[in-house]
């Protein structure tokens, strides 16, 4: 069988220097709450930390006040719009393709500038320093919906209401735990590169960055506070909102809803959600990520938008990506459900 959208390239292997996966360390049955595991590395969070990462959590429900007072009376306009579509365009890339697929999956081989561009779009996203999200996300895929799973939205079990506190912990309570995921485990090869690791220093800055950049474009192309300010608003925080709970989600809904084509590991869960493909730039085709997590394009179907495979495409083009790890569909097809 064919696959739409399929390219020449190098096929789809394991990445060397993803951690390698062993038996679960405690049994589990796939139904029951996660087993206290006194393994996993715990710290005691400073208070400093929990409120700042409270702060971002709870910028979609400030930049709803601030809309409602900015636009008692007035519009938005075509300025904030297409400010907020770069912005979001941008840093949105930066995280689906420089973050996940390229530094954690090893789909590509970046160009030593636009590793470094890819990083600092994906801290501007404000989900937290590169090299801590790497490691992060490779542990997710070592212990998916198991025990030492970071984000399992199936740590309180499948009863109705352990998936309900199972999805709340997975979309955002996780983020408060004191479940600390060590990079020189998950992502030594990060904290060798040089350039990365003056990337991830460099979080906070960046963060700051993503949102004074909204603002000097608005105050430049308008001319006053109010177009700075609603720059800020629509280009700056909720941009940021939009695209941390669209990401927050495919770490829950897509665990919990829509459809899976492709065979995963035993307990693993993963799911395609149509409706997030365009919001996420198509990593919402979680399913097939979790069958071939290497492969460059997770939207291999017909109909399948995966806006993140097009910038690859486009990037190998100018030659900026080499060695893509393109879906091959004799590995594909026998992972197939029947």
């Amino acid at each position: 069988m064919s696959i739409p959208g399929q390219a020449t390239g190098s096929p789809v292997r394991p990445a060397a220097s993803q951690p390698r996966e062993g038996p679960p360390r405690i049994p589990y049955d796939g139904t029951e709450p996660f087993p206290h595991d006194p393994s996993v590395h715990r710290v005691e969070v400073p208070r400093w930390q929990l409120a700042v990462t409270a702060l971002v959590v709870m910028f979609p429900f400030v930049a709803l006040v601030l809309a409602g007072w900015v636009l008692w009376g007035r519009l938005i306009g075509p300025t904030d719009i297409a400010l907020a579509l770069l912005f979001y365009t941008v840093t949105g890339l930066g995280v689906t393709v420089g973050f996940h697929r390229g530094l954690t999956h090893h789909s590509f081989v970046p160009a030593r500038a636009l590793k470094i561009a890819m990083a600092v779009a994906g801290s501007m996203s404000f989900q937290g320093a590169v090299i801590g999200w790497v490691a992060t996300h490779r542990r997710h895929h070592a212990f998916t919906d198991r025990p030492g799973d970071p984000h399992s939205p199936f740590r309180y079990g499948t009863s109705m209401r352990g998936e309900l506190r199972g999805l709340v912990h997975a979309h955002v309570g996780w983020l408060f735990t004191a479940d600390v995921t060590p990079p020189a485990r998950y992502a030594p090869d990060l904290l060798a590169d040089p350039d990365l690791r003056a990337v991830s220093r460099a979080f906070p800055a960046l963060c700051v960055l993503s949102l004074a950049l909204p603002f000097a474009a608005g105050w430049t192309i308008g001319g006053t506070w109010h177009d700075a300010l609603t720059a800020l608003l629509w280009a700056g925080l909720l941009r940021v909102a939009l695209l941390q709970h669209v990401t927050w989600s495919v770490n829950s809904l897509c665990h919990m809803i829509g459809r899976r084509p492709f065979r995963t590991r035993r307990h693993d869960r993963a799911t395609n959600l149509w409706p997030l493909a365009l919001l996420s730039f198509g990593e919402s085709w979680h399913n097939l990520h979790h069958a071939e997590p290497t492969c460059a394009r997770h939207g291999v179907d017909r109909g399948q938008i995966d806006p993140s495979a097009a910038a690859i495409r486009f990037l190998e083009r100018l030659g900026w990506v080499r060695d893509v790890r393109w879906p091959v569909p004799a590995r594909l097809d026998p992972r197939r459900q029947t």
